[in-house]
């Protein structure tokens, strides 16, 4: 039996369910907190001949080197508590977030459901973290006792108490305290659980918003890579109309996609959950609107897929439908701290190259 045959079936058969015992939240803080703490003990870095450092999935994109094209989506570590974990699992980017210029506590709990049969989350979190101050010290903290060997983006939303028609100015405040911190930034206006947050997808909202916050990077002596992440319940015309618009207006990229709020096709019980729906049920939505954006933007732009991943053809799938690379969060909640290597193992690169 290999070592990572032998780390899936102990994944599989011992710690999934007993993590899965727990409520979703407090097995979720429970892996952050004995993760962390692992990986400063133990492994601070990866060895240049780790395999996911291979020569052949590395790639310069936004001014940035990627050793490989698998990244941890926003939402899993928000206040960036565990980056050292994540980068021995393997993963070619870290995104940490979504951050907020004001502290804020979240939606009331319960706020995190799993539902196995359809390997999915629903989550109503609503942006839960210490706010782009607390990540600012934490992050100036980790480059300075270990800096990362992997990009690092840092996901920005808007807080909840601030009004629509003052969230430019919101976004801008987390801006100018995060991004010298930031290998890459994102602009999140596609979470369904601020209220009225998703209204911001319109071209007009779009400029206005980078106008603001790149009146605040251009005048960083490295200007950082802006990417606007949509959202699957768009109609593919309102996303192109939103891709151009945030292209047009200095972003290097998009994300395609965050969760949807449309459960119509699940088969499992949802009665009391409420919020954005990730995992399996995200797959075709995701990976077609995907397709679309990258037909009517061309070759240029970045774009990173993230909706559903759970296989190394679900990876090949997503660079075959236009993006250069791709982020795993419920893939890795349901198969484990093993996910990224499987991947790559099996990934053939040129297929989607």
């Amino acid at each position: 039996m290999t070592t990572a045959t032998h780390h899936s079936k102990l994944w599989h058969w011992l710690l999934r369910p007993l993590l899965f015992q727990l409520p979703p939240e407090v097995a979720h803080q429970l892996v952050l907190t004995l993760g962390a703490q692992w990986a400063q003990i133990f492994n601070r870095a990866l060895p240049e001949n780790d395999p996911t450092r291979a020569p052949q999935f590395n790639q310069q994109l936004m001014g940035l080197t990627f050793p490989n094209p698998i990244g941890l989506a926003a939402g899993l570590d928000k206040d960036a508590e565990a980056l050292l974990l994540w980068q021995r699992l393997g993963f070619g980017f870290i995104e940490v977030g979504t951050v907020t210029a004001q502290a804020q506590d979240g939606n009331p709990r319960p706020r995190l459901w799993r539902l196995p049969r359809e390997q999915a989350l629903i989550n109503r979190m609503g942006f839960n973290n210490a706010g782009a101050a607390a990540l600012a010290k934490r992050l100036t903290n980790q480059h300075t006792a270990a800096p990362l060997q992997v990009p690092l983006g840092v996901n920005i939303g808007k807080t909840k108490a601030v009004a629509l028609e003052h969230a430019a100015a919101d976004y801008r405040a987390s801006v100018t305290q995060l991004a010298h911190l930031a290998d890459y930034l994102v602009v999140n206006l596609s979470s369904p659980n601020t209220p009225g947050l998703r209204n911001l997808q319109t071209a007009e909202d779009i400029a206005l918003l980078l106008n603001e916050l790149q009146a605040v990077n251009l005048q960083l002596p490295a200007p950082r890579p802006l990417l606007v992440k949509l959202a699957p319940d768009l109609p593919s015309a309102a996303a192109i109309t939103c891709a151009q618009a945030a292209l047009d207006h200095g972003a290097a990229g998009l994300i395609l996609t965050n969760t949807t709020n449309d459960f119509s096709h699940l088969t499992s019980a949802t009665l009391g959950m409420s919020g954005g729906l990730s995992g399996r049920p995200l797959w075709s939505r995701s990976t077609d609107l995907l397709a679309n954006v990258r037909a009517a933007v061309g070759k240029s732009p970045v774009l990173i897929g993230v909706g559903g991943i759970f296989t190394p053809a679900d990876v090949a799938a997503k660079l075959a439908a236009g993006a250069n690379l791709v982020q795993i969060y419920t893939g890795l909640i349901y198969q484990g701290p093993g996910l990224v290597r499987h991947l790559l193992r099996q990934l053939d690169w040129s297929a989607g190259n």
